[in-house]
């Protein structure tokens, strides 16, 4: 069981909702990145998303493609990310941790190179922007295969209500596999 189970799992057993912070790594300066991760825990943090910045956030609203930017032009990269996370691990073995991104970075490090180096750093899961469930490649088998969590963003199959239209997704598609997400 993964630690994103047992942590889900443990919330069920004490009827508990989980806290799942967001942050772009390497935001507002490269250095705060890991102390950051521990601030959140303090806090009362479940599992962590940590944002791998990308260079074009489509996904994603102004606050977080600002976040990106910063972080990109202090030289931020996946690999670094990955660093922060084994640095995380060093002092809590425990509380998850999930990357949010992009496809493009993990397919130019590699699919392959990317799912162990993530098991390896201590990432537990992964929520790949571009991705549709049925459109990922091999990358979701390669992180079953490594221990990793593949998560998937569902597009609601309902309009979503006038008084909260900032939270509707359009639709997209998958420049992989040119599928509708």
């Amino acid at each position: 069981m993964s630690r994103i189970q047992k942590t889900f799992a443990a919330l069920a057993a004490q009827q508990k909702k989980g806290l799942i912070p967001f942050i772009t790594a390497g935001d507002p300066e490269p250095g705060l990145t890991v102390a950051l991760m521990h601030a959140l825990v303090a806090g009362g943090a479940d599992v962590i998303e940590l944002g791998v910045p990308f260079s074009d956030p489509m996904a994603d609203g102004p606050v977080i493609q600002r976040a990106s930017e910063r972080a990109l032009a202090q030289g931020v990269s996946l690999t670094q990310v990955l660093q922060w996370v084994r640095e995380f691990r060093q002092t809590n073995a425990d509380t998850p941790v999930v990357l949010m991104g992009y496809a493009n970075p993990i397919e130019c490090m590699g699919e392959q190179v990317f799912a162990t180096a993530a098991r390896e750093a201590g990432v537990e899961g992964g929520l790949v922007v571009a991705y549709p469930p049925g459109g990922c490649g091999s990358l979701a088998p390669l992180s079953r295969d490594n221990g990793r969590d593949p998560i998937f963003r569902r597009r609601r199959l309902r309009p979503m209500p006038a008084s909260r239209p900032w939270r509707a997704w359009p639709a997209a598609t998958c420049t992989t596999c040119r599928s509708r997400v």
